[in-house]
């Protein structure tokens, strides 16, 4: 499969992702203010993992038996769930927003590196790393380029979210790699309910019983977290990666963070900066290289 164009399917899928992405921040934020770092992330995967497998029974999908599935799941549950979703929040604890949301962008060019590495399809041209690092650079404006002044590789929390990126770029690759023949909907449970094996026993040795007496507030965070921003985000996540790679999946974090500041300034008041849409139309030429079809149309009218 040539992953050189993206299809308008696959960019209306990535647009979506980042909508239902870019709201998670703030969610994860409001349960922090009750509960600990293990507690939101458990919840997270718990009630995820639940509602997919609601609609599994519900369509009475075979399960499959193969043992080597679902240890490939139990890994994936790891690596895109149990290790990132603990990082990010605890990191979110300790480092400005803008500066989280700058290090996760970083996680497209992880993903298209470690993709590039893996699989043969995707390989890395010369347009495709220009347009990753156009992307980034409009992250950086426009979040404020005075946020990365805070980076301190000495900075435990800061390496937290690193690892996080990373973490979230070998998930793409595994999948592809292991679970290709899988339905999105199946992935999705049961990757979720890996990653509720491992962060459960955490969360009751960190902070005991699972809290389940929260206030409104952050009963709807957590709802949003778990069901909007996990269970239905990873059925689209797995359909983009079944369709378009793992590479051009890990693009979604450079389109992320514009929902984010954009969330934030209409729920919470926060001042829109006129940098941060330069920062914007940076992004855009970025997606716009990497979906290859305006190259191609450039090619075409000079040749003609």
């Amino acid at each position: 499969m040539a992953q050189t164009d993206i299809t308008a399917a696959t960019w209306g899928r990535l647009s979506l992702l980042a909508l239902i992405w870019g709201g998670s921040f703030l969610s994860v934020r409001v349960a922090l203010d009750e509960i600990g770092v293990p507690s939101v992330v458990a919840h997270r995967v718990l009630w995820g993992a639940l509602a997919l497998w609601a609609v599994v029974l519900a369509r009475r999908l075979p399960l499959p038996r193969d043992a080597r599935v679902w240890g490939a799941l139990l890994v994936m549950g790891c690596l895109n769930n149990a290790i990132p979703f603990t990082l990010l929040a605890w990191g979110q604890l300790y480092i400005e927003t803008g500066l989280t949301a700058i290090l996760n962008a970083a996680t497209a060019l992880w993903g298209v590196l470690v993709a590039a590495a893996v699989f043969a399809d995707e390989r890395l041209t010369p347009a495709r790393l220009a347009g990753v690092l156009i992307g980034f650079g409009g992250v950086v404006t426009a979040i404020g380029p005075a946020a990365l002044s805070a980076f301190d590789p000495r900075s435990l929390a800061q390496l937290a979210v690193i690892g996080a990126t990373v973490s979230y770029a070998l998930a793409g690759s595994w999948a592809r790699a292991q679970l290709s023949g899988l339905s999105p909907l199946f992935s999705a449970a049961g990757m979720l309910t890996g990653g509720a094996l491992i962060l459960l026993p955490l969360a009751w040795m960190v902070d005991g019983p699972l809290p389940l007496d929260l206030r409104p507030e952050t009963w709807i965070a957590v709802a949003y977290v778990s069901l909007a921003a996990t269970a239905l985000a990873y059925l689209l996540y797995y359909r983009i990666l079944a369709a378009a790679g793992a590479g051009t999946l890990m693009l979604v974090t450079l389109m992320i963070p514009p929902v984010a500041i954009l969330l934030g300034a209409a729920v919470r008041d926060e001042a829109l900066e006129p940098r941060a849409f330069a920062g914007f139309a940076l992004i855009a030429l970025g997606l716009a290289v990497l979906d290859g079809r305006a190259g191609h149309a450039l090619t075409k009218s000079r040749r003609a």
